[in-house]
Parts: structure tokens; C-alpha cells; sequence
């Protein structure tokens, strides 16, 4: 395994490169030596409900949507779920489909005074394949990270 050092510092300057409003952008597989690495990081999971029952979850994944389905309407209390459920000193991951919502997430984190804020790339799915689906191209499951069906 990489450092974490060298996992951050990637991390960091894919954010100068893409301009990025957070700390920085992460691979999948880095996420997770991230997440069993750094002690108090956490991956938060800002898919909706509907997409952990379905699609699959994270196991230890702090589950907040950052919009509900039906309707994707956004939800007006993510900030309140995730200061009560993470330090604003942690290294914190956002993760949702294929990187929208979670690059969203964690902008509107770092803006609320999170410093350590990283969009995980790619998402859980990734994006779509020649045939139009996801989850082979890209993404949590594709790489072959831990998740389980909801």
C-alpha cells in the first residue's frame, strides 16, 4: 500500500488541476486505504435511500442523503445530519453515484468550515458502459471494494 502522504498529496493536486472548491480528489482504492489508514477519517454515502436499498452499501459508510427519491429533492438537513455524525477535523469522503452529488457534498462541507473534504471519483458505480449501464466501468463496485447488497 501506498503512504498516506503520497495518497493525499495525488489527492491534492488533482484538485489544483480540476479547481476544485475542497481539499481534494480521491481514486476509489485510495479512499479506502484512506478510510482503514487514518484514524477518525470517514466515507460519507450521499446517494438516497432508494440507492443503498437497490444498488448496494458501503459497509461502515456514514449514510446521509444529499437528495431523496422520488423527486431528488435536496435534503435541506444534510448539514445537520453530518455534524452530528462527523468532526469537523476528520478527513472526510464523499462518495454518491459517479461523483455529482458527492462533489456537491463536499463543497457545501468545506463552506460550513470541514477542511478536509475529498470527492471520491468515479463514484460507486462509475459511469455508463457501451451498453448504458453502470457498475463495470469505473467506480466502487468495478474496482472490487467492499460493499454488500442492501
Amino acid at each position: 500500500m501506498e503512504t498516506i502522504t503520497a495518497i493525499l498529496e495525488r489527492a491534492q493536486q488533482r484538485a489544483r488541476e480540476m479547481d476544485l472548491p475542497y481539499e481534494g480528489a480521491l481514486l476509489p482504492s485510495e479512499a479506502l486505504d484512506l478510510l482503514q489508514e487514518v484514524p477518525g477519517a470517514k466515507l460519507v454515502d450521499v446517494r438516497s435511500r432508494a440507492e443503498w436499498d437497490w444498488v448496494g452499501r458501503i459497509p461502515g459508510a456514514v449514510e446521509i442523503e444529499w437528495q431523496s427519491y422520488p423527486g431528488m429533492r435536496p435534503n435541506s438537513s444534510f448539514l445537520d445530519y453530518l455534524s452530528s455524525q462527523v468532526d469537523k477535523e476528520s478527513l472526510v469522503m464523499f462518495i454518491c453515484r459517479s461523483g455529482g452529488r458527492s462533489h456537491q457534498a463536499a463543497a457545501t462541507a468545506t463552506e460550513s468550515g470541514y477542511a478536509n473534504c475529498y470527492n471520491i471519483l468515479e463514484g460507486f458505480e462509475g459511469e455508463k458502459d457501451a451498453t448504458g449501464h453502470r457498475g463495470s466501468k469505473g467506480g466502487w463496485k468495478a474496482a472490487g471494494l467492499p460493499w454488500i447488497q442492501g
